[in-house]
């Protein structure tokens, strides 16, 4: 390489760096590009139906979820609705707030296919209380 070739070497390692697939999805933040929710960690949304989604094997169950469209962008996403009966306390046109259901690098978790979303709150209401039965549903 030789003397004074720093300079040409570091040029030369900036310009092949976008060949690497991970750089370039990170540097371009194509992630929150292609994301429904936009890169933000929840996001709020109207309840368009009630849906079940069939669990993956060895399991056999009728998972309860429902499609929401997102208010920020109309981008409309399916979310599971965690807790027992908790199904009960969601209605179509409810106001409800989604947020990611953590499984490993944004896809779905568990047995639910294509599920990558959960529900947390109706009308301002948190889920999980609803369903234990300490308060009741927001009227709207």
């Amino acid at each position: 390489m030789g003397l004074k070739s720093a300079l040409k070497l570091i040029r030369k390692r900036k310009k092949f760096r976008w060949k690497d697939s991970k750089y370039k999805a990170r540097t371009l933040d194509l992630y929150a590009k292609s994301d429904p929710l936009g890169g933000a960690n929840q996001a709020k949304g109207i309840v368009l139906s009630k849906v079940q989604k069939e669990a993956k094997q060895p399991n056999s169950a009728m998972r309860k979820c429902c499609k929401v469209q997102l208010i920020k962008n109309g981008k409309s996403v399916t979310a599971f609705i965690p807790g027992n009966l908790a199904q009960k306390f969601v209605n179509e046109h409810d106001e409800v707030l989604v947020e990611r259901i953590g499984g490993k690098q944004g896809r779905s978790k568990g047995d639910i296919p294509g599920v990558r979303y959960k529900l947390i709150q109706v009308n301002d209401q948190p889920l999980h209380l609803l369903w234990k039965g300490k308060i009741e549903k927001g009227r709207r």
